[in-house]
């Protein structure tokens, strides 16, 4: 696969699992130094010795993204920043009824404030030294109304704000600021959460909800992680303050 980034520094917080470790994993192939940000120190170390086996290089780094300090700690570590990618996040099932306080603070905990924390002392960083690409993790629910996914779409549509105004308040100083909005990407959580709520019928509602899409099947973490990585690199070079789609067509039918 192509070094386009050899020698430089890539961190992506939540990289334990799911989309995060194919971004993580991503970086690594394409010749980075990643730095894998997780609150799970035993996923965050399977994350590395994959990296490892793969012939990359990383480091692991605890950090909970909700606490400002566990933050600051982290960025102060490394001794610059080319990419950042802020995936790490929580998501939440039910409509404005269903949502409890608790459920709204937890999901602005990780969703936003830890958005916020990374970009702040990330976008600091990457400030030092002139130059430095960030991409989001949105979802295609910060666009477009999807049932029962209020408090999950409320921190989403933060995000995808969030990227505008710091594509707008650093292009001049070399920062680019980008977002990507994946619809249903086959996840653990996608697995968990079919075998809590429809023991028996996994089966069933996975093809239910892979049919969501005109494509005919969730996506891979590895496309996202694909999309993610250009975006990040020299050939999107021109781009900044954009969210992309990866949704398997899914914004044709609204």
């Amino acid at each position: 696969m192509n070094k386009k980034f050899e020698g430089k520094i890539a961190a992506v917080t939540g990289a334990g699992s799911g989309i995060g470790r194919a971004i993580a994993l991503r970086f690594a192939a394409e010749g980075a130094d990643v730095v894998v940000m997780e609150i799970s120190g035993e996923a965050g170390e399977e994350t590395l010795r994959l990296i490892g086996e793969a012939g990359g290089k990383g480091t692991v780094l605890s950090v909970d993204v909700a606490d400002t300090e566990s933050v600051r700690v982290a960025f102060a570590r490394l001794p610059r920043l080319d990419v950042l990618v802020n995936n790490a996040g929580v998501a939440h099932v039910g409509n404005v009824l269903a949502a409890q306080p608790e459920d709204i603070e937890r999901l602005y905990r990780v969703n936003i404030l830890g958005a916020y924390h990374c970009l702040h002392f990330g976008v600091a960083l990457m400030e030092r030294f002139g130059t430095g690409s960030i991409v989001n993790l949105a979802s295609i629910a910060s666009k477009v109304g999807i049932a029962d996914r209020f408090a999950y779409s409320m921190t989403k549509g933060a995000v995808l704000a969030m990227t505008l105004s710091v594509a707008r308040d650093f292009v001049s100083k070399g920062i680019r600021c980008n977002c990507v909005c994946p619809a249903r990407v086959h996840t653990p959580f996608v697995d968990g959460f079919l075998a809590k709520n429809y023991p028996g019928k996994e089966a069933e509602m996975f093809a239910k909800l892979a049919a969501g899409q005109p494509i005919g099947r969730m996506g891979r973490p590895e496309e996202v992680a694909a999309l993610i990585a250009f975006l990040a690199s020299d050939e999107a070079a021109f781009i900044t303050g954009s969210a992309y789609d990866i949704d398997g067509g899914f914004t044709l039918l609204r």
